[in-house]
């Protein structure tokens, strides 16, 4: 058995440990894409043998790269549902050792499952101590990461693909997590949370890795609290002690509530998930350490890191085979569902534009071109003034045909489209987007017109409207009654617009206006002509 990253940082191989995990910053785009066809060639040898492989290729015998992505259309997992949700392991590449679990969508499919072979986990754990190492680097070459550093517990369990984080770094570097592994799995998520940050006064914290939107809501609950009630300092170290004091002393001088980073001294807090752009600069102020943003996901495993610089994401090497469809080339589809979009490879990329991403899962993965459903913007293709020459990217969000809220939800036009059936509210027209309040908290904003003879609904009170339509929604999306019960947001806002507005903006306009995550310019149009053609003032429901 080789030696793990614990014995090699005992022995203080720092530079070996730095090229081992972190070396693949080193690579220009050529060296990066030789390691990205090598393990794409084996993966589709792997897969094109397998019964799976053989059912979706369709007698066709791909040997190439090209002559693969020419023979094997974009998937997505109703194509793998039949197998994958059965657990039909003998059709697959290779063995799986885990079934990984996630959202599908809402009420009509509740969860997808995907399998991970040992190869995966073993890149997943490779990946994840890198990030460890770049969370807690500011220049390349340097880390602080040791054995038991004190982690505050605040991901899913399994089968939620966060819970394999600690499983896989146990093997290579164990951590002292808060509460422990065996203890926060049985609790509910206000448990851990309160047992975490009590275990954390008592000794401290030196990491925080968690969905965003959780430890944006941790952050809040902590800082509302004021930290702690003094009657237990005589459970914490003397060290804490005097922090605890000298933070509750400043913050009561200043006239301010005691922050995170008032008592914790983070050497890294990593983040990952849907709006972590907009909880970051709050997340900073309040734990006085830059966020470190990493992407993650069901199918792709661990895909993505930034480094030491914060500027950017850097997708692995050899956890997927990256393909990237267009923005222009994804609303084409959008609108014709017959159309194949083009697809560009990583060295084929342009700066400042967005795609959509597209993989192929290594080492006996069961997904092929298999859309995740998420966009990446391009900042750069690489230059060593960046700290990489390898291109960088930042998370911009789903696809739009999804609203997804704080990485919780999977809202889609059939969700909406049933909860306004079902309703019986007398809903004629709608579209929704996601929108962002003042504190950058996301939100689904639905601005629905009511039908001709239902104005009576505009009567009743407007909380009332929008609880009823809650109903629906956290019936057809599980994941949406934790937003407000967990992490304390109002997730929907209404617009109510005056009978007829849809249609008129139709006819005078020529355009449409698509039902999900419409652009602002259309939206605003569509308010600016019902403002215009009709001066009823348009009734707002508001958090």
């Amino acid at each position: 058995m080789g030696v793990n990253f614990e014995e090699k940082l005992g022995n203080q191989q720092y530079d070996d440990l730095w090229q081992e995990y972190c070396g693949f910053l080193n690579l220009d785009i050529g060296g990066y894409m030789q390691i990205q066809r090598r393990l794409m060639e084996e993966q589709i040898g792997l897969w094109s043998a397998s019964a799976l492989g053989k059912k979706l290729l369709d007698g066709e015998r791909p040997r190439t790269i090209e002559e693969f992505r020419r023979a094997v259309p974009l998937t997505t997992f109703e194509d793998y549902a039949d197998v994958l949700l059965q657990k039909r392991s003998e059709m697959l590449p290779a063995e799986p050792v885990v079934w990984i679990q996630t959202t599908w969508e809402g009420g009509k499919h509740p969860i997808k499952l995907a399998p991970y072979t040992r190869g995966m986990l073993d890149v997943f754990k490779r990946n994840m101590v890198a990030a460890l190492m770049l969370a807690t680097s500011k220049r390349p070459g340097q880390f602080s990461i040791a054995p038991r550093d004190r982690t505050l517990y605040g991901l899913a369990p399994l089968p939620y693909v966060t819970g394999l984080f600690p499983l896989m770094l146990d093997e290579e570097l164990p951590l002292r997590f808060l509460p422990p592994v065996e203890e926060a799995v049985k609790m509910s998520f206000g448990e851990r949370n309160k047992r975490g940050f009590a275990l954390g006064l008592q000794s401290g914290l030196d990491l925080f890795f968690g969905l965003s939107s959780v430890i944006s809501y941790i952050t809040t609950s902590f800082t509302a609290g004021g930290g702690k009630s003094k009657k237990n300092l005589f459970q914490y170290s003397p060290a804490m002690v005097c922090r605890y004091l000298a933070a509750s002393y400043r913050a009561k001088r200043d006239g301010r509530t005691v922050q995170p980073k008032d008592i914790f001294r983070l050497k890294a807090l990593i983040c990952a998930g849907t709006d972590t752009s907009y909880y970051k600069p709050s997340l900073e102020e309040a734990w006085g350490v830059r966020p470190m943003e990493i992407y993650a996901g069901t199918e792709p495993t661990l895909m993505a890191t930034e480094t030491w610089a914060r500027n950017g994401l850097v997708f692995f090497p050899d956890n997927c085979f990256y393909e990237f469809i267009p923005e222009q080339e994804m609303y084409k589809n959008i609108d014709d569902r017959a159309y194949q979009p083009k697809t560009y490879l990583m060295d084929e990329l342009a700066a400042n534009q967005n795609y959509e991403v597209v993989i192929t899962v290594l080492k006996g993965g069961a997904f092929v071109r298999y859309r995740v459903g998420d966009v990446f913007r391009c900042l750069s293709t690489g230059g060593e003034q960046e700290g990489t020459r390898l291109p960088r990217f930042a998370f911009v969000d789903r696809i739009p045909t999804v609203i997804d809220i704080g990485g919780f939800t999977r809202i889609t036009e059939d969700t909406i489209s049933d909860v306004v059936r079902l309703s019986g509210l007398g809903i004629h027209d709608w579209a929704a987007r996601k929108e962002y309040s003042a504190d950058n908290r996301p939100y689904l904003h639905l601005y629905l017109e009511i039908a001709s003879g239902s104005l009576e609904v505009m009567a009743v009170s407007k909380q009332l409207l929008r609880e009823h339509l809650s109903v629906y929604f956290k019936y057809f999306d599980n994941d949406y009654n934790d937003l407000k019960k967990m992490l304390g947001i109002e997730p929907l806002q209404i617009t109510i617009l005056r009978t007829g507005t849809f249609d008129a903006f139709r006819r005078a306009t020529g355009q449409e206006v698509r039902r999900i995550n419409e652009s602002g310019f259309r939206i605003s149009e569509l308010l600016r002509f019902q403002e215009r053609d009709y001066p009823l003032e348009r009734g707002v429901v508001t958090p």
